[in-house]
């Protein structure tokens, strides 16, 4: 059986945690940030899971991550 390729833009976006479940961080963070208010922005940095329902297809992405 051939290695399976990691999907490389996947792979820097998504990271695996101990327990195996994905982490992702927040979208709208980059730019257009002076209407967004200090809190939402302060939230933005937090990472976040994935949800359960996408978690099987971005694992396929990323086997050895």
């Amino acid at each position: 059986m051939p290695k399976i390729k990691t999907n490389r833009g996947a792979a820097k976006r998504f990271r695996k945690t101990g327990t195996g479940r994905v982490r992702r961080n927040k979208a709208f963070t980059s730019h257009i940030l002076t209407k967004k208010s200090t809190k939402r922005k302060r939230e933005l940095r937090q990472g976040t899971l994935v949800a359960s329902v996408d978690a099987k297809n971005i694992n396929r992405l990323i086997p050895y991550v």
